[in-house]
């Protein structure tokens, strides 16, 4: 009956890691999956279910690469219908905003609810005169309808328009809404999803399918509810995500749904390392290269396709960690695995030693015990705590006996040397 191509969260004009060649991924990324999956497919029309854009505010090339994508979908006479989401919608206050202007310029259609405090309907049909309307019934025999980005109010949201869609002059065919939102238990920490039970009446209403965005995760559920996830991942958390395209085929018996993810993206490699707290800055430095070429040399990090890579150290330490200069770590093992971004991430904790401190002690068996418990903790001293706290402690008396600094000296480089030799 029809074929469409779903897609959500392009985020054109992604500029996080300031780096302009990631910005250019996600134009790279939206071009070639319209090309494969749309064009190439020819399906009767494609969904944008909002987030085209990362800003509601826009640089010129950003805008440029929206209307060049676009336009190769105009001629291959393929329409394009859109919603905002929450990173693309209109600044509050303002009546106008980046894909209205698409819109205006016959390169999609943006379908949006109307005001209803106003006195406007809820759902008005699209008029290609005004370039203006809430649903759109299209020749293959679909209706689309769309919507906003909601946020909070999204429960009470769902309820005004499944109350106006049985009001609609009847769909000849299935019914597909637009939906910028998400829904619970897909990813964790995510605040604010909508229950199960709070899309139904969308359902009951004569929704066939809701075609989400929002999560950059692709899911499905109980066959009618779909998103496919963002086209390109945000960061290196979302490196895990399956996403990509939904090519959806809608017939007499039931919706198909394939999720396409072969077209071009970045690929993005995760590595770890523990640390056991018995190295050195050195040993540290030297295992996180060799991580980094053990990973070259299995294939992991493809040098050729100039990656992002990630490397995360965890566990402990045995020294203070300043002492690692991580600057120039990341710089070495940037150039080391010829990454695009390589970001390094120490979140290894230094070694912690308390030794309890008896109720009658006093300040001297303190002291020592201080002493004793920040050298026991460091990779370097640890085999010589007990005699290098001693000696701390009688660097201290020596001080307050009004030694002078060369004798200071004197004595802090005999006591290192003294335990060098033994």
């Amino acid at each position: 009956m029809a074929r469409f191509l779903h897609i959500a969260d392009v985020h054109l004009g992604f500029d996080r890691y300031d780096n302009k060649q990631r910005t250019q991924d996600f134009f790279y990324a939206f071009r070639d999956v319209l090309s494969k999956y749309a064009i190439d497919e020819q399906v009767d029309f494609v969904i944008i279910a909002g987030d085209l854009f990362e800003h509601r505010n826009i640089q010129p090339a950003t805008l440029n690469q929206a209307q060049g994508c676009l336009d190769m979908l105009r001629e291959a006479g393929i329409p394009v219908l859109a919603i905002e989401g929450n990173h693309d919608n209109r600044p509050y206050g303002t009546k106008t905003s980046w894909l209205r202007y698409l819109a205006d310029w016959g390169l999609l259609k943006l379908l949006e609810p109307g005001n209803v405090s106003e006195g406007e309907p809820l759902y008005s049909p699209w008029s290609e005169v005004d370039r203006r309307g809430g649903y759109i019934d299209l020749e293959c025999g679909v209706r689309v309808l769309g919507s906003v980005w909601y946020g909070a109010s999204a429960p009470r949201a769902i309820e005004q328009i499944a109350a106006a869609i049985p009001s609609l002059p009847p769909a000849a065919g299935p019914t597909i809404l637009l939906f910028h939102h998400g829904v619970e238990g897909q990813i964790a920490r995510y605040q604010g999803a909508l229950r199960y039970s709070e899309l139904l009446p969308l359902k009951q209403a004569g929704v066939d399918y809701l075609a989400l965005g929002h999560i950059h995760k692709s899911y499905e559920v109980e066959g009618w509810i779909f998103n496919p996830g963002s086209t390109e991942a945000n960061s290196i958390e979302e490196a895990s995500f399956t996403r990509g395209a939904y090519l959806i085929e809608i017939t007499e018996s039931g919706i198909q749904a394939d999720l396409k993810q072969n077209y071009y993206q970045r690929a993005i490699v995760r590595l770890m390392m523990t640390a056991c707290g018995e190295e050195s800055v050195e040993e540290i430095e030297q295992q996180a290269i060799e991580r980094v070429q053990q990973a070259i040399q299995q294939g992991v990090i493809n040098t050729q396709q100039q990656p992002i890579v990630e490397l995360r150290i965890e566990g402990h330490v045995g020294f203070d960690r300043m002492e690692l200069d991580v600057r120039q770590l990341q710089q070495q093992l940037h150039e080391l695995s010829h990454a695009l971004i390589f970001l390094l991430k120490f979140n290894a904790e230094s070694n912690t030693f308390v030794s309890p401190v008896a109720d009658d002690a006093n300040r001297l068996q303190i002291e020592q015990d201080v002493f004793l418990d920040l050298l026991t903790a460091n990779a370097t001293y640890k085999k010589r705590a007990m005699p290098l706290a001693q000696g701390l402690i009688d660097l201290k008396e020596q001080q307050l006996n009004g030694r002078s600094d060369l004798e200071l000296y004197e004595f802090v480089q005999t006591l290192l040397n003294t335990e060098t030799e033994a």
